[in-house]
């Protein structure tokens, strides 16, 4: 199983104690998660992160449904956060949140590692380019709510 990595990160003027609240709510990964994905949160909340948190959601990948099962596997407020999918489209997905204080605030980071079915050729024909077009929805929706 060839496994792949995505890298980002994000620069906000705000303390990690003010970004971190953010994304320790559930729900506003429905705001940072493009529309185009038609993604909604089916767990009911609020949902109480910590180590064993499950959540679970509904989405639509090039137009296929699909239910999506996160784990939360660690929980260090405010400066880290890994989740892992258990079931969901990928056969491996593991993302880690990492929240750096800076003079200037925030630094954001984000480090997925997955695995694809299907290979190579349907990673660079779909995965690669969508993975790519969801931090960048994201950057510019957190961009927006913390300037």
């Amino acid at each position: 199983m060839k496994i792949h990595e995505y890298a980002s990160e994000l620069r906000l003027q705000r303390s990690p104690e003010e970004v971190f609240p953010f994304f320790a709510d559930a729900a506003n990964l429905e705001l940072i998660t493009p529309p185009w994905l038609h993604f909604r949160i089916l767990t009911p909340q609020p949902i109480a992160l910590r180590p064993g948190a499950l959540i679970d959601y509904r989405l639509r990948v090039h137009g296929v449904p699909v239910r999506w099962r996160t784990e939360i596997t660690v929980w260090e407020p405010p400066h880290r956060f890994v989740d892992r999918q258990l079931r969901g489209p990928y056969r491996l997905w593991e993302h880690e949140h990492t929240f750096a204080e800076t003079p200037e605030g925030t630094l954001c980071g984000d480090r997925v590692r997955y695995a694809v079915p299907g290979g190579a050729f349907v990673h660079w024909l779909l995965v690669k380019r969508d993975v790519a077009r969801i931090f960048a929805h994201r950057r510019k929706v957190l961009e927006q709510r913390f300037a």
